[in-house]
Parts: structure tokens; C-alpha cells; sequence
């Protein structure tokens, strides 16, 4: 029970430290325990990662307040120096991208819950940029939790598994 628990925790700091790793927490923790049911852990991910991501979602919906340091920071007016225009330049493109994307989604709240779907299994496009955007376009807080928890527990119940997979398909 302590190995489930502790992997829901790092699955949870991932979510919120996109630094932390769960995919290689989750590989390691399966080659050295390998009594561990890759079900439970996958499950003990997806919850994990689904807390966390959740805060950010609330957060790009507006249910929370981002701490006032933070906030000012985010939303302070810059001055336009040359590093901040060439920069400007070279993002139009993707700035452009992620504009009509939103409003794709706005537009269409059965096509976010596909690419949140998608992103929540296969990791493309990415998952905390999919649960920002479901929080901007205001996707359904029900139709959030289960789509990602089916994903997140489907890719992490594979991970989970494959060291096992991996070790029977080298003694055969």
C-alpha cells in the first residue's frame, strides 16, 4: 500500500513539476517491484496526474485565483525590448495555431473532449497544454475527470506493464 501511495504522490508532483517523470518513476518502480500490480499503479497515476492537472484547469477557467505574486507576474506590461519582439516573431506561428485551436474548441466542445481524450492517452498534443485549454474553453468539469482518468489509467496501466512484457519476451 506504501508503494501505491507513494506513486500516487509523484504522479500528482509530476502533474504539477512537469520536471518530475512518472513515465521512468513508474518503469523503475515496476523492474524493482515487480509483486506490484500494474493495474493499482496505473490507477494510482492517472489519479495523481488528474489532481494536478485539475488545478490547472480550475486555474485557466478562473475558479482559482493564482496567488497575487504569481498573477502580477503573468499579467504585468512588459516593455517591448529586441529580445521580446524577436521572440514575438518567432512564436507567431505557433501563437496563431494555438488561437485557432481555441477557438476551434470554443466552437466545437465535442472536438476538445476528443483532442483532451486523445492527449490524455497518447501524450499528443501535450497534456497540460490540453488541460489549460479545457479549463479556457470551460469543457465540462465531469466530462475533464472521466476522459482523463480513462486515458491516464490506460497509458500508465501500459507503461506499468511493460517491464514484465519486456522481461518474458527475453526468456522466451
Amino acid at each position: 500500500m506504501s508503494w501505491i501511495l507513494l506513486t500516487l504522490g509523484v504522479a500528482f508532483g509530476s502533474a504539477i513539476v512537469p520536471l518530475i517523470n512518472a513515465e521512468v518513476f513508474l518503469l523503475g518502480l515496476c523492474a524493482s517491484q515487480p509483486g506490484l500490480h500494474w493495474l493499482w499503479l496505473g490507477a494510482a497515476v492517472a489519479v495523481g496526474q488528474i489532481a494536478g492537472k485539475t488545478l490547472y484547469y480550475l486555474a485557466a477557467r478562473g475558479t482559482i485565483k493564482l496567488p497575487k505574486p504569481l498573477h502580477d507576474r503573468l499579467h504585468r506590461e512588459r516593455p517591448m525590448t529586441p529580445r521580446r519582439v524577436r521572440w514575438q516573431l518567432r512564436t507567431k506561428r505557433i501563437r496563431g495555431w494555438v488561437e485557432r485551436l481555441r477557438e476551434r474548441c470554443h466552437r466545437h466542445p465535442h472536438w476538445m473532449a476528443g483532442t483532451y481524450g486523445v492527449s490524455s492517452l497518447v501524450g499528443l498534443p501535450p497534456f497540460m497544454a490540453t488541460s489549460v485549454l479545457a479549463g479556457l474553453v470551460r469543457m465540462r468539469l465531469a466530462t475533464f475527470l472521466t476522459t482523463g482518468l480513462a486515458g491516464r489509467w490506460i497509458r500508465f496501466s501500459l507503461i506499468a506493464a511493460s517491464p514484465a512484457m519486456f522481461a518474458g519476451w527475453l526468456h522466451h
